[in-house]
């Protein structure tokens, strides 16, 4: 092997996957370096968020890190809502009983602050074995001898070597898809998640929210307020900032040529919401990512050689209607990834980790909550477009208003079965049409007026911090042309049609008396979240570290 600097263990990514695995190791006392390309962890992930602790999980947060609660988190919930939504006429379901299946605790969470502190944690754990954790450094692939994964590349260092490699490097992971475990090339794989954080004062929450100091409010928003795009919206308490988003299927997303910031702002200044916003709406940070739809990437094998992938990077995030998980998973997974390999070097057989790691996956039930076996066999036909046509044309139906309005009763114990969460198939029908049509017919009208004035995009990218690494794009197009790019200028949340600020745009190039649509890409306002190495020809790699966007919030 070259002589390159070498660990025994290499995470990459501090996030709560990594700083799982790295404390893992740590307690097996193996020598483990973890490599984070922020400036400090945190600075570069986006989360909605609510972190959980599932009763029958092996490993939770604060098992790994005690007192994570009281140091790194905002607020337990304690109330769970969705609101099926038509126009201005709202019907509003409990799910408090979903949301506290299998789980001991869930906390609304900032990453920023939380995965600061993890940092620290891990810092100090992995020090004591040799090993220790390195911001600003950006892994950029990874590094083989004779066609054997040996170790990892970066931008600012020459390559490093270990024995077993963790990557926690998130949802466009580089080192997944150089190991061709991952790629990008369906939309439907994928959701967009656009978040505002909201500055509000405690008391207001307190007072608006009807929670006490240690409790919190999770909202969930569906039906027709998104213009028909599958998905929805959602509103976490935290401890004296909101967080407000929306989560978007790509290819819907795509297909109905929306635009992300706007459909964010479809949900602030929905009237159901001036209850809790006021006219003192402050927006603190606007942010976006790609979420992995569990469903259809989540690796059953997420492993080659001495790679083995967690959280995101693997697909481990389980968005199933209003059941969204997924910082517990990685937490998990990267516990359980280390102690893999623990296991099997204490058997002379290191080589075997990544499928003691698949193994335990499975027996821990991780994969039946991220690949549910009843979605996969009901996918072929309750996906299908003409089923599809067939039960929206049913439910807006008089029949199927009248059914509706009979279900009035059950529907909300309906909507709180986790078996019925874990098979909603990823159509219209459950995101659109189900939650419009329980509106009209059951729901109540808001008499409320909202006062929000949201920022425009060109204050919300200005609003946000920037290190461009001037000479280095991390984004290229290969192909100008609108019929290869064009999706990405409605699709990515930084650019809009006809808003000549963003990442993205359109432009008509007239040469020898014809025209032709192009797109052209400035990367110095990008928020890195990976939507353009889906939806249109691009060269896509992360900046190199501590380079591109700072969040302060996330």
């Amino acid at each position: 092997m070259s002589d390159y600097e070498h660990y025994e263990a290499l995470v990459v990514g501090a996030g709560p996957g990594g700083a799982a695995a790295a404390a893992t190791f740590a307690n097996y006392g193996i020598e483990t370096l973890v490599l984070e390309r922020g400036v400090e962890a945190g600075s570069k992930n986006v989360s909605g968020g609510l972190i959980y602790a599932e009763e029958s999980a092996p490993y939770t947060i604060d098992d790994l890190f005690p007192g994570f609660r009281e140091a790194a988190a905002e607020r337990p919930i304690t109330k769970y809502r969705i609101h099926n939504i038509a126009g201005d006429k709202v019907e509003s379901f409990d799910l408090t009983d979903l949301h506290e299946h299998d789980t001991e605790w869930s906390d609304s969470v900032l990453r920023r602050k939380m995965d600061s502190w993890l940092e620290a944690r891990v810092h100090e754990r992995t020090r004591e074995t040799g090993g220790g954790l390195l911001t600003g450094v950006h892994v950029n692939g990874l590094l083989r001898e004779e066609g054997r994964i040996v170790g990892v590349t970066l931008d600012e260092l020459d390559p490093i070597t270990a024995d077993i490699i963790v990557a926690a490097d998130g949802v466009n992971s580089e080192l997944a898809r150089d190991a061709g475990l991952m790629d990008w090339d369906e939309p439907d794989e994928w959701f967009q998640g656009v978040k505002a954080v909201v500055d509000m004062p405690e008391a207001a929450i307190a007072d608006r929210f009807d929670v006490a100091e240690d409790e919190g409010a999770a909202h969930l928003f569906s039906g027709d307020l998104f213009e028909g795009v599958r998905g929805g919206g959602f509103l976490y308490t935290n401890r004296d900032t909101l967080s407000l988003g929306t989560v978007f299927h790509l290819d819907s997303l795509v297909a109905e040529r929306a635009e992300p910031h706007e459909l964010l702002d479809g949900l602030l200044t929905h009237p159901l919401l001036a209850q809790w916003l006021g006219d003192d709406y402050t927006e603190l940070e606007y942010s976006a990512k790609l979420v992995p739809d569990s469903k259809k990437v989540a690796l059953r094998e997420p492993h080659f050689g001495r790679l083995l992938l967690v959280g995101d990077a693997a697909g481990q995030m389980q968005a199933q209607g209003p059941i969204i998980k997924g910082m517990n998973h990685a937490v998990t997974a990267g516990a359980l990834a280390a102690e893999s390999y623990a296991q099997a070097k204490s058997r002379n057989e290191p080589e075997k980790a990544g499928i003691r790691y698949a193994r335990k996956l499975r027996s821990e039930g991780v994969m039946k909550k991220l690949r549910p076996r009843g979605y996969e066999l009901l996918r072929g036909v309750a996906e299908d477009d003409g089923v599809t046509d067939v039960v929206d044309t049913v439910l807006t139906s008089a029949v199927g208003r009248a059914g509706i309005r009979a279900l009035s009763g059950r529907l909300e114990r309906l909507y709180n079965v986790p078996t019925l969460s874990a098979l909603m198939p990823d159509t219209r029908t459950p995101y659109v049409t189900l939650p419009a049509v329980i509106a009209e017919e059951l729901g109540t009208r808001v008499r409320e007026a909202s006062s929000v004035t949201p920022p425009d995009l060109e204050a919300r990218i200005g609003g946000l911090t920037y290190d461009t690494d001037i000479g280095n794009p991390h984004i290229t197009l290969r192909d100008e042309s609108y019929e290869a790019s064009g999706a990405a200028v409605a699709a990515c949340p930084v650019s809009a049609v006809d808003f000549g600020g963003g990442c993205y745009r359109e432009e008509v190039v007239r040469t020898n008396g014809s025209e032709e649509r192009v797109v052209s890409l400035d990367t110095q306002p990008c928020v890195e979240c990976g939507t353009c190495a889906v939806v249109a020809d691009t060269d896509w790699s992360h900046p190199r570290g501590d380079k591109g966007v700072e969040f302060k919030w996330g």
